[in-house]
This record gives structure tokens, C-alpha cells and sequence, in this order.
């Protein structure tokens, strides 16, 4: 294992995740983002489905672990959501069996230990003409008819098992043209519909009453920036702002406070640093918080 243990965040899911880190993918920008902070683990396998997930669960997640994920976020559904081939074979899931499957992944997940937590990303829209365009007859059977309950009833199962649902579905059919700006080949991101994905994944990260938080501007930077060479440029400001562009400034948050304890103590005599540069350059994958909880 590589020193110094950080927290594991595990993306864990089939082709919507195991492609994040393409063509500046969620993934991707996931991993930019908590570069100093936590580890982004990639266990993403494209054309499986839930009871594919559950064939493996264990091994991918062991309960014996000496080391346990901070956060898992878990992508199902799409493929489980298609059309059943006549044969009996395919991804297709019944949407009764999906809902169970996904039950028995966060249930587990949350049993491996009292601090990981768990999100669940629904599955996302699609662009049905253009799967036909770029696929023709080798994909069969998707449309946006038959995905739409597998969304709600993940959304559903969410709140009854206490995990974080982020709803993909609706989130990507709020932007103007997503069915020609979200996807690749109708099924498979671009980097506007990873952007729509990271804003939401951020949001609930940074809304979640989880103790410790697992924000990425409230997690402590590993190791100084400059080690406070005399006349140097301090890195540490520098850092914290160069994510500028994917987030809203958000004065007086809980979040800033954090900030300001943690820049304190690692630079205290440098007025600018690189870690403010690291945690504002993403802004515009985050919206600004809203100004009551409900």
C-alpha cells in the first residue's frame, strides 16, 4: 500500500462508470479534485448489470478489509432496464429484482464498517435515435419508457435504506439540448453530461450532514505545499484555487470555516497560497448552496 493512508472514495458500477474517466469524465474530474485529499478507486465493469454486481460484491468489497471506503457511488440500471430478448439471455433485470439487488449493494456497502457512506446515481436518460444511428441492430431494446421506473424506484429504495440518491435522470433532461449534448452514442456521457454528474455529486457530498465530511474543501491537503521556503510563491493558495471554475464561492459555510482553520495551520504567514487555487478552480460543477435546508 502507498503512504500516507487517505480516505477511498470507490466509484463502483458498469460502463457509466468504468468510461468516467474519458473525455474529461466525472471520474476524471473526481479524481482532480480530491488529488491531495482521497483516493479515487475505479472498479467499473461495462455491460453488466445489478445481479452481475451482486456476483461480485464481496470481493470487491471484503468486510474482513483492514481498510474501508469513506464513500462508494454506485451506478446500476441501465443495463437492467432493457428490453428482454426473446432467448432469455441479456442484461435485462426485472424491475422487482433490481430494486432487491440494489437494497442487498447498499446494504452491504453500509455494513462495512460506521464512517462509509453511500451514494447511488439513478440511471441516466438516453438519446434512443441516436443509439440506433451509431448501433444499428447490435444494441436492441433501450428506451427512455422502460429506464424511467428503474430511476424512480432506485430513488424510492434510497430513502428506505438511508443512502443518498442523486436523481441522473432528471438532472441531465433539465439542461437545454441534452439529447444532442449528453451523449456520445446515446447512451455514454460527454463531458457536459459528466459536468451535470460531478455538479450533483458535489452538492449532496457537501450538503450531507456525514461526520467526518468528506467534502473535498473540508478534507485536511496531505503534506505542505512549499515546506515555507522564504520568498517562495505559496503553493498551498495557488492549490485551493485553481478549481475556481467548478464551484460558486460560498462565503461564511461551514466549508470555509474548515478552509480557514486548515490554512491557518499549514500557512499562516503566506497571504496567498495554492490550496485556495485547488478548491475554487471546479466551480461550475457546483451550484451555489441553497440558502435553507428543507
Amino acid at each position: 500500500m502507498v503512504g500516507p493512508e487517505r480516505p477511498q472514495i470507490v466509484l463502483f458500477g458498469s460502463s457509466i462508470v468504468q468510461y468516467s474517466f474519458t473525455d474529461r469524465g466525472w471520474g476524471a474530474t473526481l479524481a482532480d479534485l480530491y488529488s491531495r485529499t482521497a483516493d479515487i478507486i475505479l472498479r467499473g465493469y461495462a455491460g453488466w448489470n445489478s445481479r452481475f454486481a451482486l456476483k461480485v460484491l464481496h470481493q470487491v468489497f471484503p468486510k474482513d478489509a483492514v481498510i474501508q471506503p469513506s464513500l462508494v457511488i454506485v451506478y446500476f440500471g441501465g443495463n437492467d432496464s432493457t428490453h428482454p430478448h426473446p432467448s432469455g439471455h441479456g442484461p435485462h433485470v426485472p424491475l422487482s429484482e433490481f430494486i432487491e439487488n440494489m437494497r442487498k449493494i447498499g446494504e452491504h456497502l453500509l455494513s462495512l464498517s460506521d464512517k462509509t457512506r453511500v451514494i447511488f446515481l439513478t440511471p441516466p436518460p438516453m438519446n434512443e435515435k441516436q443509439i440506433e444511428v451509431v448501433f444499428g441492430d447490435v444494441i436492441r431494446g433501450r428506451s427512455n419508457e422502460l429506464c424511467r421506473p428503474y430511476a424512480e424506484e432506485l430513488l424510492n429504495l434510497c430513502r428506505e435504506i438511508n443512502v443518498k440518491g442523486i436523481d441522473i435522470w432528471t438532472a441531465i433532461q433539465q439542461q437545454d439540448d441534452w439529447l444532442n449534448s449528453c451523449f456520445t452514442d446515446g447512451i455514454h456521457f460527454t463531458a457536459k453530461a459528466s459536468e451535470i454528474v460531478i455538479k450533483e455529486i458535489l452538492k449532496v457530498v457537501r450538503e450531507a450532514d456525514w461526520k467526518p465530511s468528506l467534502y473535498w474543501k473540508s478534507l485536511p491537503v496531505e503534506f505542505p505545499f512549499d515546506f515555507d521556503v522564504p520568498n517562495s510563491i505559496s503553493l498551498n493558495d495557488l492549490e485551493l484555487t485553481r478549481n475556481n471554475q467548478f464551484e460558486q464561492p460560498h462565503p461564511g459555510s461551514l466549508c470555509d470555516q474548515e478552509l480557514t482553520r486548515n490554512e491557518q495551520q499549514l500557512e499562516p504567514q503566506h497571504p496567498l497560497s495554492l490550496s485556495d487555487h485547488e478548491l475554487t478552480r471546479n466551480e461550475q460543477l457546483e451550484p451555489p448552496p441553497p440558502t435553507a435546508r428543507l
